[in-house]
């Protein structure tokens, strides 16, 4: 077994906020750290990278006033769930069987996943595999990468600089997506989980996890993901940012005429790819608003 890290608990203090109660489960030896506020229907809240539950902490709220129960899970290797040191630990697999554990725990029912960034792939797969769980999708933001397109030349840079950076410089990372100045304060917080160059390994892992081919790791996963998203014919929403870099309008547009469910894509103003962080109490009024309109 890899060796395995955990940040300290003093470093998330003082987080802007943040006032959740921490919960815990244990996988295989590791400790996952999720939150778990409110009651009624459950929404399951998927991060992506490098965030982790602190993106949803605008979210939340509006959705707990609207009598939602709102669970937001960190992925193994970030937020406050240990961090294992390997970097060849941190596979699409692992991060789906470490999520479906932790959510069967809950023993949850009529559930709406709400996937962002690399929320998407894992929240998706969790869903189109646990239709007895899931019933509604709420789509941010997102894509699913089956190895059958051509990464962008930009992306490609990155991901080679990811590859030179075993050090990443998250609140640099962050910075680059603001829609308008969050402040230090909150860059610091995304930073907190990672204090050394050996806690990184999980955010350093996204990036190679990308399929550029068919035949890498994760291609017929996210095709499998697509093909059962076009027979989804329960209720989904997709909601993108229109100052988003990373994933465009038309993305959005091209799932939400994808999934049978689905209804047109909407879109949110002054935000770019972190579309919680910038517009997140909106992000959650959308999402409770839709999630009333089926009652």
């Amino acid at each position: 077994m890899t060796e395995i890290l955990r940040t300290s608990d003093e470093a998330f203090d003082g987080l802007p906020d943040y006032p959740f109660e921490p919960n815990f489960f244990q996988w295989d030896g590791i400790r996952m750290h999720y939150l778990d506020e409110g009651s009624g229907e459950p929404v399951i809240l998927f991060h992506g990278e490098p965030t982790w539950s602190f993106l949803y902490r605008k979210v939340i709220p509006p959705l707990v006033d609207a009598g939602y129960r709102c669970i937001a899970p960190d992925y193994v290797g970030l937020g406050k769930s240990d961090k294992p040191v390997e970097d060849a630990f941190y596979t699409f697999d692992m991060h789906v069987a470490s999520m479906t554990a932790l959510l069967g725990s809950l023993d949850l029912s009529n559930a709406t996943v709400v996937g962002q960034d690399w929320g998407g792939p894992i929240g998706l797969r969790f869903a189109v595999e646990h239709p007895e769980v899931v019933t509604r999708l709420v789509i941010l933001n997102t894509g699913l990468f089956t190895g059958r397109g051509t990464m962008s030349e930009p992306w490609m840079a990155f991901r080679e600089w990811v590859k030179k950076t075993p050090d990443l410089p998250v609140d640099f990372l962050m910075s680059r997506s603001e829609a308008h100045p969050w402040g230090a304060e909150v860059l610091a917080a995304y930073s907190a989980p990672f204090p050394t160059v050996e806690h990184k390994a999980g955010i350093r892992r996204f990036p190679m996890m990308v399929p550029l081919d068919a035949d890498d790791p994760g291609a017929a996963e996210m095709l499998a993901i697509q093909a059962k998203l076009s027979t989804w014919t329960n209720p989904a929403y997709v909601l993108f940012s229109t100052g988003d870099p990373i994933f465009s309008t038309r993305t959005g547009e091209r799932l939400a005429e994808l999934i049978p469910g689905a209804g047109p894509l909407d879109t949110i103003e002054d935000a770019a790819h972190f579309l919680q962080e910038d517009q997140g109490e909106e992000v959650g009024r959308r999402i409770a608003s839709w999630l009333t309109s089926l009652e």
